[in-house]
């Protein structure tokens, strides 16, 4: 097992950001902190906010398989779907090499890979793009525009991105949320929140149809850069597919804890 450190660090990143995301979307929502799983569920349309986490540190096979069925029942008792994230680093490597099968024991599916990634990287200088403008999200419109980039960038219908962000309070006030236009047109978005000292980079997404043009990552700088000049921090975290994960190295992330999401099996 490796040092779990920053593998802690991104856990509990998740924990504290996705608490804040879910209760926002449903004040109501399913946010509890039990022996080894944290639940962030909103069980809304938008399958980002129905989440739940592995908290153990160390964990062993035994305890994996006990967790994963823990895991698995609570998904079934929801009615709409979500996923769990396991940080893999914070199992024993036992436990690790059996991470795919003890899952599918416990009627799951391994639905994508993530990174955990973090760095001492702000400040840095303000962002320029020469096709784009940026706008911070203030307004339901520009809101929903948003929530509209992210369905189309990972395959949702556009009423489930805007179930998971329409007339949210948060994102138009404590959310560093910006998007970046491109002629008038937004076209790439991407948010910073402060969470326990550190800015959380959250869903950044480019519209598929404007893809390796830079534009991924010049907004998230722009939401780095706004988000550290208005709250001082130094250090950011996020969560990266592996579409997005090698944007961030360049701007000065470091991968730490490799994740793996799974769903219910169909």
């Amino acid at each position: 097992m490796r040092d779990p450190a920053e593998s802690i660090e991104s856990v509990e990143q998740l924990a504290t950001v996705w608490r804040a995301m879910v209760l926002d979307r449903d004040p109501r929502a399913d946010v509890r902190d039990l022996p080894g799983i944290a639940v962030r569920w909103a069980d809304c349309r938008f399958a980002f906010w129905n989440c739940l986490t592995l908290t153990d540190v160390g964990a062993d096979a035994g305890s994996l398989k006990r967790r994963l069925g823990e895991a698995a029942g609570i998904m079934r008792s929801k009615s709409r779907p979500g996923f769990l994230w396991v940080f893999e680093d914070l199992l024993e490597d036992e436990a690790r090499a059996l991470l795919g099968k003890a899952a599918e024991e416990a009627g799951l599916a391994h639905a994508f890979p993530g990174t955990g990634m973090a760095g001492d990287l702000l400040p840095i200088p303000e962002p320029v793009h020469p096709e784009l403008t940026f706008a911070r999200v203030r307004d339901d419109e520009l809101l929903r525009s948003y929530a509209d980039i992210n369905s189309r960038a990972y395959g949702f219908p556009l009423d489930d991105g805007r179930d998971g962000l329409a007339g949210s309070s948060l994102w138009k006030s404590r959310v560093f949320a910006y998007l970046g236009l491109r002629d008038g047109v937004p076209v790439t978005c991407a948010a910073t929140v402060e969470a326990d000292g550190r800015l959380f980079v959250v869903l950044v997404a480019t519209d598929p149809a404007w893809e390796r043009r830079g534009y991924g990552e010049a907004v998230t700088r722009k939401a780095l850069y706004e988000g550290g000049r208005a709250t001082g921090l130094t250090r950011a975290t996020l969560h990266a597919t592996t579409a997005g994960a090698p944007v961030y190295p360049r701007i000065g992330f470091r991968p730490n804890s490799t994740i793996g999401f799974y769903s219910l099996k169909a």
